[in-house]
């Protein structure tokens, strides 16, 4: 049966090319895919890490996984799943971007992150390499502590937000710190940053997080 019987090629098209678009128009399917752009998980390891029930993560997985968005594949009785490809994380970045440049809202909710103050650049990931290999730099990895074990930026200290005032006293005012997290739906880094700043500290955040370095091929410990 030619499928194009009923409707022209550009109709068809254009359906799945919305069929992506639908696939991302939940927050918790966004939540999803930044959970999995740390690491393949099973349906009750997401469950938990995104407080989202075990019905609810199958269900959104299967509309994901209908967009090509994520992938699976079976561990015994178990299904695994992940991103579907390192693609997922530049839809992921593109729709950060155009969010921040164009919804006046999401410019307000950063700078309430940011304390109301402008936030400072973030450090791109080409920079923050150079800066590893001078030993010149501070990072803080603020993401929990089993993504912290399964995969870092080499030389990361791995903090919680809630104890960074125990750490405040042995940093190096002079020394500039690097503070990264999930990637650009994460908002740890940036509160990071404002608690440093906050406390005479030289931060800023990364562009990006672990997951968009380690698609750059950069070495993860």
């Amino acid at each position: 049966m030619n499928p194009f019987a009923s409707t022209s090629p550009k109709a068809a098209l254009l359906e799945e090319y919305a069929l992506v678009a639908r696939a991302l128009a939940a927050p918790a399917r966004l939540k999803l895919l930044e959970s999995l752009a740390q690491g393949e998980r099973g349906v009750e390891a997401l469950a938990g890490k995104t407080g989202l029930s075990f019905a609810n993560v199958s269900q959104h997985l299967q509309q994901l996984r209908r967009a090509g968005l994520v992938a699976s594949r079976r561990d015994g009785k178990a299904v695994i799943y992940r991103l579907a490809d390192d693609r997922v994380l530049a839809l992921m970045a593109a729709i950060t971007t155009l969010a921040e440049r164009n919804l006046a809202q999401v410019d307000r909710i950063l700078r309430g992150l940011a304390d109301g103050e402008d936030p400072p650049e973030p450090i791109s990931r080409d920079d923050l390499a150079a800066r590893l290999a001078e030993g010149s730099v501070v990072v803080l990895d603020m993401r929990p502590a089993d993504e912290f074990a399964a995969a870092h930026i080499p030389g990361a200290r791995n903090i919680g937000l809630g104890d960074l005032a125990q750490i405040m006293p042995g940093l190096n005012p002079a020394q500039e710190i690097i503070a990264y997290c999930r990637g650009p739906w994460c908002v740890l880094a940036h509160e990071a940053v404002t608690v440093l700043r906050k406390n005479g500290l030289n931060a800023r955040r990364l562009d990006g997080g672990l997951p968009e370095w380690r698609a750059d091929g950069r070495r993860t410990a």
